[in-house]
């Protein structure tokens, strides 16, 4: 791993998009990293988009600001694109991971993306799973698996640590069927 990893989350108010900075955060941290994970928010309500970044080092991280370019993108909103810049900033090498029914190509032509891309269709798999369209986990166990910035278990632990009982079990049930499901 290079000394610092930024990630930026895109969502909206309500899908738990502060929520996988923090998750991914501590599982880092659980495997002996560093990182720090801080969300930003414009008009606070549901539906709103959101902005959430996650940084990861081998070291101890000394930047206090927003990121400006990520070498990682999660898009957690298929609508989002058409509001939003998701790709601004994005490193050359960058990797962006689409919550999205979309195959690859279509992403890749409808972004003009060049860098990798992942997709996963994290809003069923919410559905099927958690019977809500809350796909913050899901999208995690795709990012783990993309990126191979994290373990996948590590993530299931601080989520099972995060979310008791059936609502545990059943979001790392999400994490470990995007894991699984992710394309890229």
């Amino acid at each position: 791993m290079k000394n610092l990893t930024e990630v930026k989350f895109f969502g909206r108010g309500g899908q738990g998009v502060v929520t996988a900075a923090e998750i991914l955060a501590k599982a880092v941290v659980s495997e002996g990293k560093w990182a720090q994970a801080f969300p930003l928010f414009g008009p606070e309500r549901r539906g709103a988009p959101v902005l959430a970044f996650t940084r990861i080092s081998d070291k101890p991280i000394t930047i206090r600001s927003v990121i400006y370019e990520p070498d990682i993108i999660v898009v957690l909103d298929p609508t989002l694109p058409k509001v939003v810049d998701v790709k601004a900033g994005l490193k050359h090498r960058g990797i962006a991971v689409f919550n999205s029914k979309k195959t690859l190509e279509e992403i890749k032509k409808e972004m003009g993306f060049k860098a990798k891309v992942a997709t996963v269709d994290a809003s069923r798999i919410a559905i099927d799973i958690l019977g809500r369209p809350i796909v913050n986990t899901a999208i995690l166990g795709a990012l783990a698996k993309a990126t191979r910035l994290v373990e996948v278990q590590s993530i299931i632990k601080v989520i099972t640590e995060i979310f008791h009982g059936e609502l545990g079990i059943k979001n790392a049930k999400a994490v470990s069927r995007a894991y699984e499901e992710v394309k890229f």
